[in-house]
């Protein structure tokens, strides 16, 4: 079985971590935070997720090269955010050789790059060993044993492949995908709309309401994915439709939780500084706000949440104000 070394140790990287562990490979994880790889080490137990006990052929640390060096398969598990500064810290261990996994979702304010696409132009690489895996799921339905399934996308398939038999159990089936663009754009964008749909239940509303943000916030992401080059057909599929469904609904999903704080009150301030992990759909609406006026596409609900919260816009009067929107045919 192969080496698998993890940039990052939070809820998703570690339930994968341990997947891959338990069908016998060698994984190694690193964090940062020394006290955290300290209290791993002691308790076996994640800091996060405390249902998630790790197999003893998983090994932590904060030396970023040691993970690295004896790696074949390298799983990127940080903050879209700080992806590429981590990277670029790290080029001469990416080494040709390595199959690279992305299992983050977002996309770079400014160069509004998906995750692949910074780790390439970091490494000039030409995409074929670069894999993301993505698809509606979440780590404590994975640690649970929930069955649940992910897409595996690449531009090269044999390398999809690998990926998604390394990772596919009893429990997590594994689908393969080419269109890595497509499969990354939906796991990104979805996440607005997550927080839309969390607003949607702070402010008190019902399903209809959020079956309305959800269908239509799925047509945007459609729209703009279409425009960027990306596979209208992946946006039906698991790491579309999927992944939209299972962040809008899950009791889980932070970006739902971020919304829901909102629509209750709580200003966004005050709401990032209690969470103890990302919630990835804050700085995507800046990305995506920005990829809106470079593309041109309408995209009322997500320039709405973009409002709401970088601006101060009222989520009531957001709501009214898409509504009462010029009347057109679907």
């Amino acid at each position: 079985m192969a080496n698998i070394s993890f940039l990052g140790c939070g809820s998703w990287g570690g339930a994968l971590g341990s997947v891959a562990a338990q069908k016998g490979a060698t994984v190694t994880m690193w964090h940062r935070n020394s006290a955290v790889v300290e209290y791993i080490k002691k308790t076996r137990v994640h800091y996060l997720v405390p249902e998630l006990h790790f197999p003893d052929n998983v090994f932590f640390t904060t030396n970023a090269q040691e993970t690295l060096e004896s790696a074949d398969i390298i799983v990127i598990a940080i903050p879209s955010q700080s992806i590429r500064n981590v990277v670029e810290d790290l080029v001469p261990l990416f080494t040709n050789n390595k199959i690279i996994v992305n299992v983050s979702k977002g996309i770079e304010i400014n160069t509004l790059m998906t995750v692949s696409e910074i780790i390439n132009d970091v490494l000039n690489n030409s995409y074929s060993n670069t894999v993301t895996l993505s698809g509606p799921s979440h780590a404590e339905e994975v640690i649970a044993g929930y069955p649940t399934t992910l897409v595996s996308a690449s531009q090269d398939l044999d390398t999809a492949k690998s990926i998604q038999e390394l990772f596919s159990n009893e429990n997590l089936r594994i689908y393969t995908n080419t269109d890595i663009r497509g499969v990354e754009l939906g796991g990104a964008m979805k996440n607005v709309i997550a927080i839309a749909a969390g607003i949607s239940d702070g402010i008190g509303y019902g399903d209809n309401s959020k079956a309305a943000l959800m269908t239509r916030g799925m047509r945007e992401i459609s729209r703009l994915g279409s425009a960027m080059g990306a596979n209208p057909k992946t946006f039906s599929g698991l790491s579309g439709i999927g992944d939209l469904i299972v962040t809008c609904l899950s009791r889980y999903s932070r970006n739902r939780r971020v919304g829901q704080l909102i629509g209750e009150g709580k200003t966004l301030d005050e709401i990032l500084a209690n969470m103890r992990m990302v919630a990835e759909g804050v700085e995507t609406a800046k990305s995506l706000h920005q990829l809106l006026d470079k593309y041109k596409v309408e995209m009322p609900i997500t320039e709405g949440i973009y409002q709401v919260l970088f601006h101060g816009a009222n989520p009531k009067e957001s709501v009214a104000k898409l509504m009462t929107r010029e009347l057109s045919h679907e």
